[in-house]
């Protein structure tokens, strides 16, 4: 069978493997679309954490069940299924606590070990949910809007917040849109001007704030001098981070989401006068991902993947993805036709 391997960083290799034979425990999987996410531009462009070469990578997959054994879910062959590609020990203190997301043993699927850029991967059933009622391209897209669904579920939002989002990337338009489902009222910030009209007139943002023009009058004069009580960060851009806690009222709190590799800087007094709460949300749980199947159909998911290639054209394909003047919020790659 064929899979797509990042050797190091800045190159892709198609190459051709035995298929997987399923363990006792596991399903065996037939890839149809994957998701092309931050990692996987990151891990390309050699600077994401907990990594390491070389990788197959892709963890937003939608697959079919080719084998399966018994299982809690009734999952059987034919199925469709979303992966929760988080594999956890469910020993640790995270899982007996029921943060499976965060467990100190995680192995993701495309992270730290091999994902989904093959046509055929043998995975653990328990990880799996069933998914029938969904497309391809629904299913590929569960995953980065579980982890919006795991960050806004952290936040606690409530109707009536105005909550702002920094960063119009996949992951940001799914908080902004998660928010909004829990009735929120979002400030999309970014300094794309492509990306804050998608967010305007495809998610429907109350308000967009290009954060090269006097963010912090802008969002003062939406709240009317209060500023917002959650402020999402889906850029991991280390001067977005510390900039977030200014853009929060006093009693906010402050949600880091996307990834830096390296330290953050706040001014203590200025944090602390405003008794921010400071939380990171990484991965998501089953019950996020269920959440998202619950309320996929409000999500514009046709406009919000942009670019779509067979995996014979990934590799050529994948540089421009790097780059937002190209237009791409969401690529995805067929492994099927």
């Amino acid at each position: 069978m064929k899979y797509i391997v990042c050797e190091k960083p800045g190159e892709f290799l198609l190459k051709e493997k035995e298929a997987p034979v399923r363990k006792e425990n596991e399903a065996l999987l037939q890839v149809n679309k994957v998701g092309i996410c931050g990692t996987d531009l990151h891990a390309y462009a050699g600077n994401q954490a907990f990594f390491t070469y070389p990788r197959i990578l892709g963890h937003e997959l939608a697959t079919e069940v080719i084998e399966i054994g018994e299982n809690k879910r009734g999952i059987k062959a034919g199925d469709k299924v979303v992966i929760m590609p988080y594999v956890s020990c469910n020993e640790c203190i995270a899982c007996t606590n029921g943060k499976t997301n965060c467990c100190t043993n995680i192995k993701v699927l495309g992270v730290h070990t091999d994902g989904g850029m093959q046509e055929q991967i043998t995975v653990p059933a328990d990880i799996l949910l069933p998914a029938n009622n969904l497309s391809n391209d629904q299913m590929a897209i569960v995953e980065p809007l579980a982890i919006g669904a795991h960050a806004v579920r952290r936040a606690a939002i409530q109707p009536g917040e105005i909550v702002a989002v920094v960063g119009c990337g996949p992951i940001g338009i799914g908080i902004m849109k998660l928010a909004q489902i829990a009735g929120a009222k979002v400030i999309a910030m970014d300094m794309n001007e492509q990306r804050l009209q998608y967010a305007k007139e495809k998610i429907g943002v109350d308000y967009t704030v290009n954060v090269g023009n006097d963010p912090i009058k802008q969002i003062t004069d939406i709240t009317n001098g209060d500023l917002c009580t959650a402020v999402f960060d889906a850029s991991g851009h280390k001067g977005a981070l510390e900039s977030g806690p200014s853009y929060m009222s006093h009693g906010g709190r402050f949600i880091l989401v996307g990834l830096s590799k390296g330290e953050l800087t706040y001014n203590h007094p200025a944090v602390h006068a405003k008794e921010m709460t400071l939380m990171c949300s990484r991965n998501a749980t089953t019950e996020d991902f269920e959440h998202v199947i619950s309320v996929l159909d409000q999500f514009p998911t046709a406009s919000f993947i942009t670019h779509n290639v067979p995996y014979t054209e990934m590799i050529e394909n994948f540089d421009s993805w790097l780059k937002p003047e190209t237009g791409v919020i969401k690529a995805t790659v067929s492994f099927q036709s």
